[in-house]
C-alpha cells in the first residue's frame, strides 16, 4: 500500500470568487471579475460569469456534511477581500464577517480543519481603480485587510495562506492579456510581483506579532522546469525558466530574499521595480512558516531556436522556447501535461533547496469536459480522476519517504466550481453540480477519497 500518516490532511481546495456566489450589493462589493465580466462577458467560457457559481454562501451548512462524506479531515477556501471590505478599505461589511465567522466555527464543529487564504486573483474594483498590485498603496490596504482577517478569526483559523499562485496575477493580468487588468506591461509586471512579495511578508510580519498560536504561509504553483536535453544551452535555458515561473515568489517566501540570477534578469531588461531598503528588509525578515503547493503540470523548455524580436514587450520566453516531448501524457480538455513524478521532484527541491520547510499539496486535479457521458446509475464514474490521484500520491509518498516535510494534498475541488475564464467548461469536483437545480452529487471519486483518507493510503 501507498500509506500516509495518520495525522496527515486529506482535503479540498476553492476560492470565494469561484464557489460563493450571491454577488448582490447587500453581500459583497465589486472585485476585478464582476468588472470585466460586466465589459467583456464573451470572454468567459459560455458566457457564464462569476454570478453564476455553486452557491456555497448560501448552502454552506449542508455542503460542509459533504465534505465528511468524501473523507476530508481539512478545507482550503479564501476570504474575499471585497465581501468584506466592499470599496477595498474603510468600514468592514458586518454580514459578511458573520458569514465567514460562522463558516469557519461550523468547519470546526464538524472536524474540519480551515485553511483560509486571503488572497485569490480577486483584487477590489476600487483599488485596482487606483492601480491595483501597481500602487504601493494599494500593499497597505491588504495589510490592514490581513490584519483585519488575523483579528476577526485568528481564535478558529490557525493556519493561513497569504495568496494562491500570485505568479498567474502576474503573467496571466500584466503580461499574456489574459486576466484583467488585461496588461501586456512587463515593467508593471515587475512591479506587482514586488509589491506582491512585499505584501505576502507584511501580512507575515503582522500574524506573528498577534502570537495567535497558528501558521501562516503562501501557495505556489510550482511548475518545475525540465530542459530537452543535457546540452548546456537547454539546460541553461531550463535555469531561467525556473528563475521566473517558481523561484521568483519561492525565494522571497521562504528565504527572504531574491536569487541574484533573477535580479541581474531584471537588470539586464532595465525592468528593476521601485523598492526601498526599509521594505527588502521587510521582507527579508518575515518568511513563511509553511508553504503551499499546487501542482498541475511541468514546464518543458530548450535553448531559443531564434534570436529574440527586440521590438516585442519583454516575456521571460525571451530566453527560452517552449518544448513539446514526444509521448507526453495529455490532459486534451485543459492542455495539460500530466506528469505525476513531477510532484516528488518538488518534494525534493524543497527538501534540499528550501530548508526542508513544512509543506502541502494544496490543489491537484484534473478538469475534464462534458463529465455527464460518464453517468451510470446516476453518478458520474469518473475513474480517470482516481487514476490521477492515484499516480500523483505514489510519487509523493515516495519523496516523503525520503524525507521531505509534506504534511497533506489537497484536490481541485469540492464541488465542480466556476473557473475563471473557463466558466463550467471543464469540471474538476469531487462532488458534482448540476447548474440548473444546484443539486450535489457525489461522484465515484468522492467516495474513493474517503477510503483513502479513511485508510491513510491505497
Amino acid at each position: 500500500m501507498v500509506k500516509f500518516a495518520d495525522n496527515f490532511y486529506f482535503g479540498s481546495a476553492t476560492s470565494a470568487t469561484q464557489c460563493e456566489g450571491a454577488h448582490t450589493p447587500a453581500d459583497k462589493g465589486k472585485d476585478i471579475w464582476d468588472v470585466w465580466f460586466e465589459q467583456e462577458p464573451d470572454r468567459f467560457h459560455g458566457g457564464i460569469g462569476p454570478d453564476t457559481t455553486s452557491t456555497f454562501y448560501e448552502h454552506y451548512k449542508t455542503d460542509i456534511p459533504l465534505l465528511k462524506a468524501t473523507g476530508q479531515n481539512s478545507f482550503r477556501t479564501s476570504i474575499s477581500w471585497s465581501r468584506l471590505f466592499p470599496e477595498g478599505r474603510g468600514k468592514v461589511n458586518e454580514k459578511a464577517a458573520a458569514y465567514y465567522r460562522d463558516l469557519f466555527e461550523e468547519l470546526r464543529k464538524n472536524g474540519i480543519e480551515p485553511f483560509v487564504n486571503l488572497f485569490h486573483f480577486d483584487m477590489p474594483a476600487a483599488l485596482q481603480e487606483i492601480g491595483g498590485w501597481e500602487n504601493r498603496q494599494v500593499v497597505d490596504d491588504y495589510a490592514n485587510y490581513a490584519k483585519t482577517c488575523f483579528e476577526l478569526y485568528g481564535d478558529i483559523v490557525k493556519r493561513w495562506f497569504t495568496f494562491n499562485e500570485p505568479i498567474v496575477h502576474v503573467e496571466c493580468g500584466y503580461l499574456t492579456n489574459y486576466h484583467y487588468p488585461c496588461k501586456v506591461d512587463p515593467k508593471a509586471a515587475v512591479q506587482v510581483a514586488y509589491h506582491t512579495a512585499l505584501a505576502c511578508a507584511s501580512a507575515v510580519k503582522t500574524y506573528h506579532e498577534l502570537n495567535q498560536g497558528g501558521k501562516i504561509g503562501i501557495v505556489l504553483n510550482l511548475t518545475p522546469a525540465y530542459p530537452r536535453s543535457s546540452n548546456p544551452a537547454d539546460v541553461k535555458a531550463a535555469e531561467i525558466a525556473e528563475l521566473f515561473a517558481n523561484k521568483s515568489f519561492l525565494d522571497p517566501a521562504v528565504k527572504g530574499e531574491y536569487d541574484p540570477r533573477l535580479i541581474e534578469l531584471i537588470k539586464e531588461q532595465n525592468l528593476m521595480p521601485e523598492y526601498t531598503q526599509e521594505d527588502l528588509a521587510t521582507i527579508r525578515e518575515n518568511r513563511v512558516d509553511f508553504l503551499g503547493v499546487n501542482y498541475y503540470q511541468p514546464v518543458r523548455v530548450c535553448a531559443r531556436a531564434s534570436m529574440p524580436n527586440p521590438e516585442a514587450p519583454f516575456m521571460p520566453e525571451y530566453y527560452f522556447d517552449h518544448y513539446e516531448m514526444p509521448g507526453r501524457k495529455m490532459n486534451p480538455y485543459r492542455g495539460w501535461e500530466i506528469y505525476p513524478k513531477g510532484i516528488y521532484d518538488i518534494a525534493i527541491n524543497i527538501r534540499d533547496n528550501y530548508g526542508n520547510i513544512e509543506w502541502m499539496i494544496t490543489e491537484n486535479g484534473m478538469g475534464v469536459e462534458n463529465e455527464d457521458r460518464f453517468r451510470e446509475n446516476g453518478q458520474i464514474q469518473d475513474d480517470y480522476r482516481i487514476e490521477f490521484f492515484k499516480d500523483h500520491l505514489t510519487w509523493l509518498a515516495k519523496g516523503i519517504e525520503e524525507g521531505s516535510n509534506c504534511i497533506g494534498y489537497h484536490v481541485w475541488t469540492f464541488i465542480d466550481c466556476w473557473s475563471w475564464l473557463n466558466a463550467y467548461k471543464n469540471r474538476y469536483g469531487l462532488v458534482e453540480l448540476d447548474l440548473k437545480t444546484q443539486e450535489r452529487r457525489i461522484k465515484k471519486s468522492g467516495l474513493w477519497f474517503k477510503e483513502l483518507a479513511e485508510n491513510h493510503g491505497f
